[in-house]
């Protein structure tokens, strides 16, 4: 049974995907382009040797140069696979291990080398919305929640300036990010 606060979730999706309707091909572009780099020049990403990140849907803040620098830099990459309900930190070591698997998305073929996420020294979130303090709303499934667990001083939520939302309902589920990078 839906609760008040997912209701009031499910509500703010439907809202902010109007406003994703709205936001231009070269505003995408650029905006993703920009918030890679600003993730790239951190200190944060420089220093971690172990590395998650999403990948990239059309419409969210594109991960590719993220997921190429990761590679050419030597770090571990691990990168998303749903797998009964449950979403793998995989390990790859080339883009063309990635195929499309869950939801469309592209993910690796197998389940091989994983990490959790308690091990991992930096996890690039991506989200509908979000918080400058944080809060995070997510697509709706709970994988990121529950793949996160506790863990919150590695993340990172990737998110379009013009798609924050200071005004996200919370529930004891939901995992606070400790960075929120826009453009």
């Amino acid at each position: 049974m839906e609760n008040a606060s997912d209701k009031a979730k499910k509500a703010l999706r439907a809202a902010l995907a109007v406003r994703r309707r709205t936001l231009s091909c070269e505003y995408v572009r650029d905006a993703g382009e920009r918030i890679q780099a600003r993730v790239i020049a951190s200190a944060w990403y420089h220093d971690a040797r172990s590395v998650f990140v999403y990948v990239s849907m059309p419409g969210e803040p594109a991960t590719d140069g993220i997921i190429r620098q990761a590679l050419t830099d030597g770090k571990q990459l691990y990168v998303p696979k749903c797998v009964g309900g449950q979403m793998l930190a995989v390990r790859i070591r080339d883009t063309a291990q990635l195929r499309p698997g869950a939801y469309g998305i592209l993910e690796p073929e197998g389940t091989g080398d994983t990490a959790e996420a308690d091990t991992l020294d930096l996890i690039v979130v991506p989200c509908v919305s979000a918080s400058s303090d944080g809060r995070r709303l997510g697509h709706g499934a709970g994988y990121y929640d529950r793949f996160l667990g506790r863990t919150r001083d590695s993340t990172v939520c990737l998110c379009f300036r013009r798609m924050m939302c200071e005004e996200i309902p919370m529930t004891d589920r939901d995992v606070m990010m400790a960075r929120v990078v826009t453009e």
